[in-house]
This record gives C-alpha cells, structure tokens and sequence, in this order.
C-alpha cells in the first residue's frame, strides 16, 4: 500500500510555524555544511553541535552498550523489562558522518513511540572504513539482539539502505529474520544516476555530497553491489516493511523504487509519501507535530509486527 495523503500533516498554527521555522533553520544550517568542499571530520562536528538543538523524548533512560562488539547506545521507555523484542537503529550521513549523539531525537521518540528498547548503532563510518565494515558491525549487532527476541531493524537515509542490506545479509548468513523494517527516506540506489540533481525544496540534501559519500563508501566497488545497493539483491521473503519520506526530498523517488520492489517481490510493504516534507524530517521530532505524528505510526507499525505472545 502507498499513501500520498495531506492528513498526515497535522492541522493548527502549530504545524505550520514549526515546519516553516525548521526549513529555515535546516536550508540555512544544515545544507551549506553538507557539501563535498568540508573536510568528514568538520561535518562530523557541526552535526553534533546542531543535534544539541534538538528535543529528545522525556523520561527516556539512556545507557551506553555494546552489541556484537559494536558501540552504541540504549533508549529505553518505562516498563520496557518484560518485554524482550528491540529496535536496532541505524543512523543516517551518508555512511560517513552521524552517531548515536546526532540522532537521540528520533530513536527516543521511536522507543516511546513503540514501547520497545532501541539501541542506536555507532557503526564504522567511511572513508577510514570503507563498504562492508558498516554492513559487518549492523549485521553483528543484529544478530547479538536477536539472541534474546525478536529484533525490528529501523534507520534513516543511508541508515534506511543499511537496514535493508542487513536484512538481506542476515539471510545470506542463515540469521533469522528481523521482525519488521521502518525505513525513513531511504537511500537504496547509491549509483550517481540515481541521485537526482534538481529538488530545490530538500532543504538537507545536495547532489554532490551524495555522490562524493557514496564514493567514500563504496571505495572503488561497483554501486551496484548487492549489498550496497540492496534492491540488486533478492527481495523475497523479507519481512514486513513501512517507508517514509518526504515529498520535497531529493530521494523521494528512491522510497518509490523501494515500496515498488518490494511489493514485485511480493513482501508486505507500506509507503508513506508526506507533503511538503524534507529529507528525514523525523530527525526534529520533538519539535514538528508531524514528525512526532509520523514516528506514531512507526511505532505502531513495529508493535503490530511482533508476535502476539
């Protein structure tokens, strides 16, 4: 199922001021930064100082961890000991910036939201570690969390496509499968042909900079590596899945492509397409009704996907 509806936004002043004071901020903030001209460790840096603006869930614990040898970091709700199924989070940047640090906004909101421990991964960024390390740490620390209960994989961006792949590398491996996928904006396709140039309304993304990461990550692979582009790989038999994205991002048309192939292969998949929306625009839930509305959903989505028992 794909759903192009306006009910998603939320209705009031609210919604309207929020949104268009944070398309402001980001267009003026986070694009500029963005850009193959600034040195991995500068971006790394201003994207930490601008997640300081952010607003995480209240009454969320958080706790340093270790899953598979990978470091990260554990959101977890109240009354959450019982219940032993996780979401494991993959950040988003390109798989060169980004941590745990630079995304507490969302994961909390999605562990209030869905009533489950998240543990947000701190995988091996490129260029120091090129395709596959970041494949390798997300798919070891799958596989340490589905040691106790079913695991839902989540991300964003690039996080989004590294979800996807594990999902196909933990069957490659003979790993049970993940309970569900929540993918936000994601980036499947990292080919410079399928990195649009023109979308002026993504007030996140630029072009040059996708394609510059994806060059880092790839390390002179061909982009169409199964498990760096994971729609070249076998899709059948993948668990249930949830897309979002916005409708002004750069890479709405990939989360099209990606509902599209999953639903040839036959999976139960469900697209969410939100007007006048940017590029991971869940990342300022918290702070935007409709990220807040759209992590909800999320959430649901994930605890319906669990065994009833």
């Amino acid at each position: 199922m794909r759903s192009d509806s306006a009910d998603f936004i939320p209705a009031g002043a609210h919604e309207k001021i929020a949104a268009a004071l944070l398309r402001f901020s980001a267009r003026v903030t986070w694009k500029p930064a963005l850009s193959p001209r600034v040195p991995f460790a500068r971006q790394r840096w201003w994207m930490r100082q601008l997640a300081r603006f952010t607003r995480p869930y209240a009454g969320i614990d958080r706790q340093a961890g270790v899953e598979g040898g990978v470091p990260g970091e554990w959101m977890r709700p109240g009354g959450t000991a019982a219940r032993r199924a996780t979401i494991l989070y993959l950040h988003g940047g390109g798989y060169c910036i980004g941590s745990h640090k630079t995304h507490r906004a969302v994961t909390s909101h999605l562990a209030a939201a869905a009533g489950l421990a998240v543990f947000a991964a701190d995988y091996r960024l490129a260029p120091e570690h090129p395709f596959p390390a970041a494949l390798d740490d997300a798919v070891a620390c799958f596989q340490s969390l589905r040691q106790a209960g079913p695991v839902i994989i989540a991300g964003d961006s690039a996080g989004a496509g590294l979800a996807l792949a594990a999902a196909l590398a933990a069957r490659q491996r003979q790993i049970a499968a993940p309970a569900a996928l929540l993918l936000f904006s994601p980036w499947i396709d990292l080919s410079s042909a399928a990195i649009p140039d023109g979308a002026p309304r993504d007030v996140m993304l630029r072009a040059d900079w996708l394609r510059a990461c994806a060059d880092h990550y790839l390390a002179g692979q061909p982009a169409t590596t199964p498990l760096a582009a994971p729609l070249r790989g076998d899709l059948g038999g993948l668990p249930p899945t949830l897309i979002q994205a916005g409708s002004d991002e750069l890479l709405c048309g990939q989360a099209l492509r990606t509902h599209d192939a999953l639903r040839a292969a036959d999976c139960d998949v469900h697209c969410e397409i939100i007007p006048n929306r940017w590029h991971a625009f869940q990342l300022v839930a918290g702070s935007l009704p409709s990220a807040d509305a759209a992590i909800a959903r999320a959430g649901q989505f994930a605890r319906d996907a669990l065994p009833s028992s």
